[in-house]
């Protein structure tokens, strides 16, 4: 009779064992900070605990770029453009709420309005008055949020494969990557919280874009090890039932400042047929789409993404005086 009881505890301990076996443990925030800082790394903090990651590089004299980082970035992914335009402009990257270095925000808010807190505190901590905004994915959707909300600080906004715009007309959305298949249920959102295999943050890295060239298993490291720091990867499926505030996407017509979409015509994650919509409710925008380039322009084709933003600068922000 005991027996009879005991055997469908069988395939509920196999169940934990194998949970326990595949379980990622997180990582040590001192060797983080000490593999993935660098010596312009700074740290502002904010309200409620929060640690914001950020880097003040290039051209001290020059015009500031705040560039925002996607889902599951870090700053890192823009020190191509860094190193391309530091000569001369101010670049000034950070990690957002939930991400890398920066970590969690221990009111789990990851909202528009959580995500800009980090901003502002970096705009502050850096004495910017009036700034070009920028960002890639879910950065993008910061960035013109942003610069709809602070019409007074943004004097140029650059979007990279930005997210925020609806469907187009019998538009379906694009088939997810690994991991944000993995979050878009209460589950995957459980598991992802303690089973992060590195092999699924590669697969993940590589469905996200056309040019694969850049992706080292240094990079993969950094995106994995980060991934897993302390309160990340619970961040990480709060972002996915976040709300982001649609309604806003009608909107965004109100911005009047220079607008560049830059916008690779192979990104998996967001038609490229995005770019027309943000031009349509943008009409001041600037548009280049990249032949066979994904998700990520920065680093799939930093020469170009970096020769287009210089060149959109220059006409944009050059005084008018110098031009007669």
């Amino acid at each position: 009779m005991k027996k009879r009881y005991l055997v469908p505890l069988i395939p509920i301990a196999l169940l934990a064992g194998a949970f326990l076996a595949l379980r990622t443990p997180a990582t040590d925030p001192a060797v983080m900070e000490a593999k993935y800082a660098n010596a312009a790394s700074r740290f502002v903090e904010g309200p409620n605990g929060l640690r914001v990651h950020y880097r003040d590089e290039g051209n001290k004299d020059g015009v500031p770029i705040v560039l925002l980082h996607g889902n599951s970035a870090t700053l890192h992914t823009w020190e191509p453009l860094v190193q391309r335009l530091g000569g001369e402009y101010r670049m000034i990257t950070l990690t957002l709420p939930g991400h890398g270095l920066t970590g969690p925000n221990a009111n789990r808010d990851y909202s528009y309005k959580g995500m800009a807190e980090a901003v502002d505190l970096v705009v502050d901590a850096t004495d910017l008055d009036r700034f070009v905004i920028g960002g890639n994915s879910m950065g993008g959707w910061i960035s013109w949020r942003y610069a709809l909300a602070n019409p007074d600080k943004v004097d140029a906004l650059i979007l990279l494969d930005a997210s925020g715009m609806p469907l187009r007309e019998g538009e379906t959305p694009p088939p997810l990557n690994l991991g944000f298949r993995l979050l878009q249920n209460p589950l995957g959102r459980f598991l992802l919280k303690y089973v992060t295999p590195r092999g699924a943050m590669e697969t993940s890295l590589r469905q996200s874009v056309s040019v694969e060239s850049f992706i080292d298993e240094a990079t993969i490291d950094r995106y994995w090890e980060l991934y897993r720091l302390p309160g990340n990867r619970e961040a990480a499926g709060d972002r996915a039932i976040a709300d982001r505030e649609p309604g806003y996407a009608d909107r965004i017509g109100e911005i009047k400042t220079p607008a560049l979409i830059l916008w690779g015509k192979d990104d998996p994650l967001i038609h490229a047929s995005a770019a027309v919509t943000f031009k349509e409710r943008l009409p001041q925008a600037e548009v280049v789409i990249y032949e066979g380039v994904g998700h990520i322009p920065m680093e799939e084709a930093p020469d170009r993404t970096a020769a287009d933003m210089d060149a959109f600068l220059d006409r944009v922000l050059t005084p008018v005086s110098e031009t007669n």
